[in-house]
């Protein structure tokens, strides 16, 4: 299912914000990470209604990315092994 680009975008936002907040970063340093995310692309793409998940449960999804980057792991590094 794809997602009306403007609502889309707004979700984004307040993901970021969101997110941001969890993990105590700027907003810009959230943003730059949310863009080069999993999250980020599973929303995009619409894989899985991630887009219709909360804003809650996105920011707990990018907040467990970003603890995974932050132990040496790479995002897809992640992915992979959890296969």
């Amino acid at each position: 299912m794809r997602a009306n680009p403007i609502l889309l975008q707004m979700k984004y936002a307040r993901v970021v914000a969101r997110f941001a907040q969890c993990v105590n970063i700027s907003l810009n340093e959230a943003l730059d990470f949310f863009y080069h995310s999993e999250t980020y692309q599973l929303m995009r793409d619409g894989t899985a209604d991630m887009h219709c998940m909360s804003d809650i449960y996105l920011a707990e999804e990018l907040s467990e990315e970003y603890d995974g980057v932050g132990k040496g792991e790479s995002v897809k590094t992640r992915v992979d092994s959890e296969i």
